[in-house]
């Protein structure tokens, strides 16, 4: 039968998001969530919500969490763009900012959703490798380019590079919009947000779901110029007004408040992470320096592709890729301190 009507489909192949387990009682350190619950004040606000709010649309400009991200980040209501998680509000940005016939540009090992969107738009994209290091090369930047997008903590690598690092890049591209992805950077990193001020052309994005322990509500944002928000905006409410339901907003806005939880969480993680980079150090593994919440790591002797599958039939889940340059290295969250010590354990054994 000759279906004529699928010469028209969009065909891309699509993200492939960390396995999400459907058994009970495992290790899961393979996508990057944050081992503690969210701020009490979040459970606060959804043990008190009136669900006969659902019954009418949200707030189409979020205010409460809008007013919330700008007084903790010292800008504007209006220099703030709230979305359904991170992947939202880059997918907006691909759409409202890369539209000229020129590649946009990202590092080769990065966040594996950029060719995506950059597919489904129809956006002409070019990676430039990562040095032998995982480094990135600011030099490959200073390009003809429709855009740059680059995550700082990158990922899988977990590699920072310094706020100066990106100004050069910003300064050498004023006719293309740079997007600096931060949803790593409370982990040891300091952002790029206080160059919004400086740079008409820079958007930084950040998420809930890592350092916020939202993952499953869904929660991302964007601090640039006002006329960046005021594009993203316009494509958003052509797309879609009402895409962030109420009991978000309220949640996002205080965990947002609830500064000493937040910062109490976080500097656990980095603990674990760096107590984790001694012992993974001790059983033969080697390394970038990471300032993320996990660690990319591959073993001196033993493919990594085999680490991940005995770990698996333990029940402990981790992210493995197999890929070009990567194919030897495992990405493992940083999870408590008792899920670590059970996961090295079990790593002791594997190594034998």
């Amino acid at each position: 039968m000759n279906n004529k009507w699928e010469n028209n489909i969009r065909r891309v192949v699509p993200y492939t998001p960390g396995e999400q387990p459907k058994i009970k009682d495992i290790i899961k350190l393979n996508t990057n969530e944050n081992p503690f619950p969210p701020s009490p004040m979040v459970t606060k606000v959804i043990e008190e919500f009136e669900s006969d709010r659902l019954r009418i649309y949200p707030d189409t400009d979020s205010t409460v969490l809008v007013n919330a991200l700008a007084k903790r980040y010292n800008v504007k209501p209006s220099n703030v763009f709230v979305g359904v998680g991170s992947d939202d509000v880059l997918s907006m940005a691909f759409m409202t900012f890369f539209n000229s016939d020129k590649p946009i540009v990202f590092p080769d090992i990065t966040y594996s959703f950029y060719d995506v969107w950059a597919d489904v738009y129809r956006i002409p994209y070019k990676t430039f490798p990562l040095d032998e290091n995982f480094r990135i090369n600011a030099d490959d930047y200073k390009c003809e380019n429709g855009g740059i997008v680059i995550p700082n903590p990158n990922a899988p690598t977990g590699v920072l590079e310094s706020t100066e690092f990106f100004e050069e890049i910003v300064k050498a591209n004023p006719d293309s919009v740079v997007i600096v992805d931060e949803a790593y950077i409370d982990f040891g990193g300091k952002s790029c947000i206080e160059l919004c001020e400086k740079y008409e052309n820079l958007l930084v994005v950040q998420t809930f779901s890592k350092s916020r322990s939202m993952a499953g509500m869904r929660i991302g944002f964007a601090i640039g110029s006002e006329k960046l928000i005021k594009y993203m905006n316009d494509v958003k409410f052509s797309v879609n007004s009402y895409t962030m339901n109420p009991l978000s907003q309220y949640c996002g806005a205080a965990a947002v408040e609830d500064e000493e939880y937040f910062k109490k969480t976080v500097n656990e993680i980095i603990a674990v992470r760096e107590y984790s980079k001694e012992k993974l150090t001790a059983l033969g593994f080697t390394f970038p320096d990471s300032y993320s919440n996990f660690i990319f790591a591959s073993h001196k002797s033993k493919p990594a592709k085999e680490i991940f599958e005995a770990l698996k039939e333990r029940k402990i889940f981790v992210r493995y890729w197999n890929k070009d340059r990567i194919n030897n290295h495992l990405r493992i969250t940083i999870g408590t301190r008792e899920q670590m010590d059970k996961m090295f354990k079990a790593l002791e054994e594997i190594l034998k």
